[in-house]
């Protein structure tokens, strides 16, 4: 069988299984978001100069709104496989939007290190992009993630991982995808992404840990629209950030490297009371093809483009109290877009001459496992004009919750 012919016998196993194969109940859980968000700029104006905003990097809307709420089921399979489905609900200008964010099988006791996951899936490109967005320090991505993978980069596909059996974690893994979803959006069936990445790390004595982790993303676009970021259904015609007049898009190869580095500290591993994580990563983006503007729906014109986007953040987390914690973040994107028609550039919102930056911070109150009250400022410099922005979200959780990452 083709590898193509793999990955549809996968997408159809979900529904051939009865609830009499599960080895063990499911679980499931509720995530619950609202989030209350305050702008002194026009949160419809926002963009990333240089960038080409996608997938679901635009902002919250102003005021309250429903964030990310999630329903999770998951759990094994036969005693040789785990499953999970995950569900999302968000809300965008007042409407609610439903999305399947997850839907994965996974090999139990393959032996030797080795896993297998197949289906619907966040990639392990970087260290943020397979955490679900209610176990972030922040309410928002870092903007790197805004600007390269429209915040979070999930696909349909393949993985395998390794780890090795030392004393140091080691795990290298390897991606496939359709490479249907932004940052790629390719339309030609079979595989239009693939990844590679690897994460060593240990402990330095019982109070200190680390962790750094290396990935490759590459991949084929056609016609990448760019829009206000609230792109959850995947391909389909997007309004621009400049008017529905003007749709400029991508067509070409679309390369990431992301380098990121983890340290946490808690007294003798007692995460309760004093906690402290410094937490960085880095991306660059090559990309090599066209630009392509459409003009009220129509082919207009065409220039070839090369672009180079790169940037990166640096947070810290204190629990100072058993019950408090505050974080503080700060951002810095740069690029280098060349086009043979330089106002297509201008168009399509990637001139190259600004550096986005931003400075954030966040206090919270975790009383709980299952509660998050967050108070949050960002000084945002996406744009050359300041944006104060405010948030206070609140997270409650219902239900067993897999564990997140390290």
């Amino acid at each position: 069988m083709s590898f193509h012919g793999k990955l549809a016998l996968v997408s159809m196993l979900p529904a051939a299984l009865s609830v009499s194969q599960l080895h063990a109940e499911p679980q499931a859980s509720i995530i619950v978001e609202g989030i209350i968000s305050s702008y002194s700029q026009d949160p419809e104006e926002y963009r990333l100069p240089g960038f080409q905003l996608g997938g679901e990097a635009g902002l919250h809307d102003e005021g309250w709104s429903f964030g990310h709420n999630e329903f999770a089921v998951s759990g094994e399979i036969g005693g040789f496989l785990e499953g999970q489905f995950t569900g999302v609900m968000h809300q965008h200008e007042g409407e609610l939007e439903f999305e399947l964010e997850e839907l994965w099988l996974q090999t139990l006791g393959l032996g030797q290190g080795v896993t297998l996951k197949a289906g619907r899936f966040f990639s392990d490109i970087g260290y943020l992009n397979n955490t679900h967005p209610h176990a972030w320090d922040f309410v928002d991505a870092p903007l790197i993630y805004r600007g390269i993978l429209g915040n979070q980069y999930k696909d349909n596909g393949l993985q395998g991982s390794w780890i090795a059996p030392t004393e140091t974690y080691l795990r290298l893994g390897t991606e496939a995808f359709t490479g249907s979803e932004f940052p790629f959006d390719y339309d030609g069936g079979g595989i239009g992404s693939w990844s590679l990445f690897a994460d060593i790390g240990g402990d330095f004595n019982a109070s200190h840990s680390w962790q750094l982790g290396i990935s490759h993303l590459w991949g084929d676009s056609d016609d990448r629209f760019g829009g206000h970021g609230h792109d959850h259904g995947g391909r389909h015609e997007v309004e621009h950030a400049y008017g529905e007049e003007h749709l400029p898009a991508f067509t070409g190869d679309s390369s990431i490297a992301a380098v990121d580095f983890v340290y946490k500290w808690a007294p003798d591993g007692n995460y309760k009371e004093r906690f402290f994580k410094l937490q960085m990563e880095y991306m660059y983006r090559r990309e090599d093809g066209r630009i392509d503007l459409f003009h009220d729906g129509v082919f207009e014109e065409s220039s070839p483009y090369e672009g180079q986007q790169h940037g990166g953040y640096i947070q810290g987390k204190y629990r100072f109290l058993p019950h408090w914690q505050g974080s503080l973040r700060y951002d810095l994107l740069t690029s280098s877009n060349r086009a043979v028609n330089a106002e297509i550039l201008e168009e399509a919102g990637l001139e190259s001459d600004y550096d986005p930056w931003r400075i954030g911070g966040a206090i919270a109150w975790v009383p709980n496992e299952y509660t998050t009250l967050r108070f949050q400022y960002n000084h945002d410099r996406s744009q050359p004009r300041t944006d104060h922005q405010f948030f206070v979200q609140f997270i409650y959780s219902f239900g067993a919750h897999g564990a997140h990452q390290f």
